[in-house]
């Protein structure tokens, strides 16, 4: 079969780890090799590491990996497991006296579905390095999709569950672009015709009824005094993270400015995006040796974007009495 994932890039694996019954889990996607890397970060309510070390005006000029986890800031630590597992096989930042891997890490808040005393942890970050391969990594509940949520405006009990999700676009003359992402999204997942395709569920509540049918519109509900009321139940509860990659040459300019692009994916397919709530994190890797127009990249990097938070919300499953599109339908 093809392999219509992130992992047909060249120098690219991917490996998942998760809890399920505590609805957490994160994803590890290996350059052991090493890939020129770019970071976006819109969201106002971020959780990252070493994306700093990303601009173009500073030293590094790879990575090694890209860590992804669910668990809210604890979740950060995963991305200690990976630096273990690659400083065990030599791989690294050559600093003279050792080799230092350089993995930065996005995370998003799941501690409101499952349990929130179980994190992902350096062995959980671990794990995920020893189950990457170059396979088409699982789509829906995996890894750092586990716990992802979306439709957040009137708590949990109106969301319905996401996932993470892959695709990969032929951007022409050889060059492929795929995408990796988490959504865990405040708002609502919009459809190419502008149908809510998941959301705030609709709800009665005595005589007044939210939304007209099986979702509210996150927009319509953030102009009546309920909406507004309610908007510190999907405080920091939120953030889509993920990764972009491509067997196109790019140096770290050009990476930053792909990892820009693809973030307007998220703006065509999530509404709102990039909020205070959010701390929207995309990452671009270019790890091949074929010449393209960055512009052409970029284009493209969106539209797997958009392509993989599609395909997250289809895979995904109900869980913790969160229903999927699945159970919904």
């Amino acid at each position: 079969m093809p392999n219509n994932s992130i992992t047909a890039i060249p120098g690219i694996r991917v490996g998942h780890a998760h809890d399920e019954a505590a609805a957490t889990g994160c994803t590890v996607i290996l350059t052991e090799k090493g890939a020129v890397a770019g970071v976006d970060q819109r969201g106002g309510a971020p959780g990252t590491r070493e994306t700093d070390a990303l601009q173009p005006a500073h030293l590094v000029s790879k990575v090694h990996a890209i860590m992804l986890a669910g668990g809210s800031a604890f979740g950060l630590d995963a991305a200690s497991g990976a630096m273990r597992y690659l400083e065990e096989r030599k791989v690294g930042l050559n600093v003279g006296v050792a080799r230092v891997p350089i993995v930065p890490a996005a995370i998003l808040f799941d501690l409101g579905i499952g349990s929130a005393k179980r994190r992902p942890d350096a062995e959980m970050g671990y794990e995920a390095c020893q189950n990457a391969s170059s396979a088409e990594p699982a789509q829906g509940n995996a890894g750092a999709g586990m716990g992802a949520t979306v439709g957040k405006l009137l708590g949990m009990g109106q969301a319905v569950k996401a996932g993470i999700g892959n695709a990969l676009l032929d951007a022409g003359g050889g060059v492929k672009v795929g995408a990796l992402i988490a959504v865990n999204a405040f708002g609502d997942v919009i459809g190419p015709d502008g149908e809510i395709l998941a959301g705030v569920r609709s709800v009665k509540k005595g005589p007044v009824k939210i939304g007209k049918g099986l979702f509210a519109d996150s927009l319509q509900l953030l102009r009546t005094p309920a909406g507004r009321s309610v908007m510190g139940l999907a405080q920091g509860s939120n953030t889509v993270i993920g990764v972009v990659a491509t067997n196109a040459i790019l140096d770290k300019e050009g990476a930053t400015k792909v990892a820009a692009m693809a973030s307007n994916g998220l703006a065509r397919c999530l509404r709102p995006a990039n909020t205070m709530l959010d701390g929207d994190t995309i990452f671009a890797l270019s790890t091949g040796r074929k010449k393209a127009d960055v512009n052409i990249v970029g284009a493209f990097a969106a539209e797997a974007v958009v392509q993989a938070v599609y395909n997250a919300m289809q895979a995904a499953r109900g869980l913790a009495s969160v229903p999927s599109l699945h159970d919904l339908r």
